[in-house]
């Protein structure tokens, strides 16, 4: 039987944009999603557009996760969110500190993800499925590789259920964060992050920005295409194509898809993977 999969939208700016991505959900619910999530803008700049789009997908049928971040947001504004959340029928949120929009000093009343955890959890009891964050390659601002995973592990303690992960192209980062999670007995599924690569440019940029790792080897094969993008897109399907299947054959919980609102890469990487 197939593990679960999950998807990743992010609320479009545009009447254009929406109706596209409208459509490239169709397209991408004949995959049987366990739940499609939608991204939060810094400092909540997208709180709109990200609700809005849950709204859809819960209309549409298939079960949605509000992205929900609390870096410069205060107790009241949360617990607004929460209420509104609610009552739209949302049953999991992926809880993260998130960043500050450019500009803005450090405020408000949350410094970290487990801060929000525990008061989601404080404010609503298991009204939700909370999804953490964690990061196989280490977060980019975390002093160590062991101060990551103690701010992991106050994740888990403050009653996360489960956890994604930043995305990453070397499945031994998986496989010794989960081992290292083990040892500290933080049980809860950690199901992998999968960036479909599609555009060399926007990967590095994406990546640079994120902390995530290209492997020198894939950099190199992708430099070398230059402009050539069906040579990108062919490259790019063979790579997370085996990615997943190695994840998948080490007993990965689920994969989460970040479609980019773009249907075609996750749809045919699904079809290799035997997941249609």
């Amino acid at each position: 039987m197939n593990a679960p999969l999950s998807l990743e939208f992010f609320p479009p700016k545009t009447p254009e944009g929406s109706a596209k991505l409208r459509a490239v959900r169709q397209e991408l619910y004949r995959l049987k999603p366990e739940f499609c999530s939608v991204t939060y803008g810094a400092g909540g700049s997208t709180q709109t557009g990200t609700f809005d789009t849950v709204a859809e997908i819960l209309n549409e049928g298939v079960a949605a996760a509000s992205h929900l971040s609390c870096i410069g947001a205060t107790r009241d504004r949360v617990r607004e969110e929460l209420t509104q959340l609610r009552s739209m029928g949302v049953q999991r949120l992926v809880a993260l500190r998130g960043d500050l929009p450019s500009g803005y000093g450090a405020g408000g009343e949350f410094h970290y993800a487990s801060d929000l955890i525990a008061f989601i959890r404080q404010e609503t009891g298991d009204a939700f499925r909370i999804e953490a964050a964690c990061y196989p390659e280490v977060h980019p601002q975390a002093k160590s590789p062991d101060s990551d995973m103690q701010a992991f592990a106050q994740k888990v303690r403050a009653g996360a259920d489960s956890a994604i992960t930043q995305y990453f192209f070397n499945a031994d980062a998986y496989f010794r964060f989960m081992d290292e999670a083990r040892k500290a007995q933080l049980d809860i599924p950690v199901v992998p992050g999968i960036m479909p690569i599609t555009s060399s440019t926007q990967l590095m940029r994406f990546s640079d920005a994120c902390g995530a790792e290209i492997p020198r080897w894939i950099r190199l094969r992708l430099q070398a295409f230059g402009d050539d993008t069906a040579s990108i897109k062919a490259f790019g399907l063979d790579v997370v194509t085996g990615l997943c299947e190695q994840l998948r054959r080490g007993g990965a919980p689920g994969l989460h898809f970040y479609t980019m609102n773009q249907s075609a890469a996750t749809a045919e990487l699904c079809k290799r993977l035997g997941m249609i």
